[in-house]
């Protein structure tokens, strides 16, 4: 059992549950890391920062598989789809963006809100921001 977060320390970190010690350190980040979230399976990590970015981070070698471009402010939430197809992103931008997990590419973007932080919700959940189940 393993708990994930992240910080302004620029990193995320993969700690035991058991033992309370940092098992691995993701990092890649160019500023605070905001938010994270881990897949459904376990294999992945996505993180978003006030860099403006996202990363997909591979669970078992802590490697940055791709990084995800295109907010034009912070991410202040992530979540990922139960089946582990789309990352779904929010930001101080006042868009939500879906993200092909796999490819990093940008399917949809959401705009409309008048508020400046856009939130989603854990997926697995079944109350993800957007409505992907």
């Amino acid at each position: 059992k393993h708990v994930v977060s992240g910080s302004e320390d620029k990193d995320v970190r993969l700690w035991s549950l058991d033992s309370g010690e940092c098992v691995k350190t993701f990092s890649g980040h160019t500023r605070y890391v905001m938010c994270v979230c881990v897949t459904a399976d376990g294999k992945y990590v996505v993180s978003g920062s006030s860099d403006k970015t996202l990363m997909v981070w591979s669970m078992q070698s802590g490697e940055c598989l791709r990084t995800l471009s295109g907010h034009t402010q912070e991410v202040s939430s992530v979540c990922v789809t139960p089946d582990g197809k789309y990352v779904v992103s929010g930001s101080v931008d006042q868009t939500v963006r879906v993200w092909l997990l796999d490819s990093g590419e940008c399917v949809r973007t959401f705009s409309g809100h008048t508020e400046c932080d856009n939130r989603v919700y854990d997926c697995r959940q079944q109350t993800c921001g957007v409505g992907i189940q």
